[in-house]
């Protein structure tokens, strides 16, 4: 098996700061598609099964991207919640302009040394990021094909006494079990929600414009995000080529964590299924 080579790059993110990736391929400057990964809600490039996923897509051929979100609030260790404020301002609408300006930079073969652009361009979004690889899909020709894992179907997730004193305080605080951190939120995810909701934010709409194969992955027991939205999305969707696949017994991380501390049968299950989906339709 070939030796994956992990590159780095850097880019100006949505909100001005560094958006810090990585690339993985197994065969550099070599001509391959490339699939751009994108982590969810308190998650990032590194978190548990993103670097193993990554490997995986990177040994079946594909040039393997993977980002933190300019708002993710992870600073440049890599693994730490060093950017609070950062992660404190971010929006749906800058996870949206972090995807482009990523695929943009890979797709003009300028992402980094060696990094060739692709000759199809795939997307695979993780929980909020699987919700944003949606709606940057819709009506987007770049994407040839997607695969969402535990995606969210509707980007408005608060009860309304939550949103009540979230707006009275002017922010709310966001706790990071694994690492103790209490991150900042404040309502500027709100002020985009409210003005972008109909629109660009609206996913089950976003679903029933992607007209490229979309493959579905959520697992049974997910504490996350209900299997029902899943559903929701599969039965929105426009295309012809969508696919649902239910992992039974899957939580929101497929039995994952972080760190990693190995695999478990249900993300071998996601993992599989998403691999030979890409391959089939990128190749």
């Amino acid at each position: 098996m070939a030796t994956v080579i992990t590159t780095t790059f850097e880019l100006v993110g949505a909100d001005g700061g560094p958006l810090r990736g990585d690339v993985r391929t197994a065969a550099a400057g070599e001509d391959r598609p490339a699939v751009v990964i994108c982590h969810g809600f308190k998650g990032f490039k590194d978190w548990g099964f993103f670097p193993k996923l990554a490997d995986r897509l990177a040994h079946a051929g594909l040039t393997a991207v993977s980002f933190n979100f300019s708002g993710s609030g992870i600073g440049p260790d890599g693994e730490s919640f060093s950017e609070p404020e950062r992660f404190g301002h971010a929006t749906f609408s800058k996870d949206l302009e972090d995807i482009d300006i990523v695929c943009r930079e890979l797709l003009a073969g300028t992402l980094g040394d060696g990094v060739a652009s692709p000759t199809k361009l795939g997307l695979l979004g993780h929980s909020r990021g699987a919700g944003m690889a949606i709606a940057y899909t819709a009506g987007n020709h770049d994407v040839a094909v997607l695969a969402t894992w535990a995606g969210i179907g509707k980007v408005h997730r608060w009860p309304q006494d939550v949103l009540d004193q979230w707006r009275r305080d002017g922010k709310i605080d966001v706790p990071n079990a694994r690492t103790g951190d209490i991150l900042p939120l404040y309502t500027d995810v709100l002020d985009d929600i409210e003005e972008h909701e109909d629109h660009k934010l609206n996913l089950l709409k976003a679903a029933a414009a992607v007209e490229i194969p979309w493959l579905i992955v959520h697992g049974d027991a997910d504490e996350t995000v209900p299997v029902s939205e899943a559903r929701s999305l599969h039965d929105a969707a426009g295309g012809d080529q969508v696919k649902l696949h239910i992992v039974s017994g899957g939580s929101h991380t497929m039995g994952s964590r972080h760190p990693w501390a190995g695999s478990t049968p249900e993300l071998e299950s996601a993992m599989g299924e998403t691999v030979w989906w890409l391959t089939k339709y990128l190749f």
